[in-house]
């Protein structure tokens, strides 16, 4: 059965092959920003609290319209100044009404704060483009992925100084984890069906690598989640929607953190 996950990863393909032929790789490493040295991103996680990257995120295939925020500088900006460790940003345009252009623009006024390029990756010259537009960190999916693609990219990410995020939803997927990789991510989303477990995280804990930092992703809505999972052993949680639907993100996150 045909899932949402397979016709976004086949939309990317075309997609990528779109961007190459307008911005070939030699005028993609020309970018301003492929010459920034990416900022050291695990060092932020503390270990005697939980730390929070927050997401800018309009809308999703499961969700529809989340947020009709402009200002992807201004929200991020926000989530700087209210405690957040990192900003996650989708430059998915058909699916996440995402772009290059919050990723771009939120690099250009946040300074010294991390930023996630999040996105299907799938080739190479995605990650060259996560360095161009000002990407700390990518992430990569390992349901769409082989352990070999998985490697290839993540080393290659590593050589440009960013730092890398697996994302699993299941044991198998927990050992395309390798040497390279920094941080690896829960999703309690099931990305076929959509639906949300966050006990998912608690189960998969024990497969996942010691030298990493684990994040929880997908779900987490209130403050005694994020504590129950931090006392199960992860360092960071990803969210968006819990921030995003809110009238204003940053104070929402602010609040949130307080709590914590």
């Amino acid at each position: 059965m045909r899932t949402i996950l397979d016709t976004i990863v086949e939309h990317k393909k075309v997609e990528i092959l779109k961007r190459k032929g307008k911005k070939p790789l030699e005028i993609l490493k020309k970018a301003p920003n492929y010459k920034r040295e990416p900022l050291d991103v695990v060092a932020r996680f503390q270990k005697d609290r939980p730390s929070v990257i927050a997401e800018f995120k309009r809308k999703s295939p499961s969700k529809g319209i989340i947020s009709n925020a402009i200002s992807c500088e201004s929200i991020v900006t926000a989530y700087r100044d209210g405690g957040a460790v990192a900003s996650s940003i989708l430059t998915d345009r058909d699916f996440f009404g995402g772009s290059f252009r919050d990723l771009e623009s939120a690099r250009s006024v946040v300074g010294d704060f991390p930023l996630l390029r999040k996105d299907f990756m799938i080739d190479a010259y995605q990650v060259h483009e996560a360095k161009a537009y000002g990407a700390d960190i990518i992430l990569l999916i390992a349901a769409i992925l082989s352990p070999k693609t998985t490697k290839d990219l993540s080393e290659l990410a590593v050589s440009l100084g960013l730092t890398v995020l697996l994302e699993v939803h299941n044991e198998e997927e927990a050992g395309h984890w390798n040497p390279a990789i920094s941080l690896v991510g829960v999703n309690n989303r099931d990305l076929k069906n959509f639906n949300v477990d966050t006990e998912l995280s608690v189960r998969l804990k024990p497969y996942l690598p010691q030298e990493a930092v684990l994040i929880s992703e997908s779900g987490l809505k209130n403050p005694s989640d994020v504590k129950m999972l931090y006392k199960a052993g992860y360092q960071g949680f990803l969210m968006g929607e819990r921030f995003m639907k809110e009238a204003d993100p940053g104070l929402a996150l602010r609040d949130f953190i307080s709590e914590l």
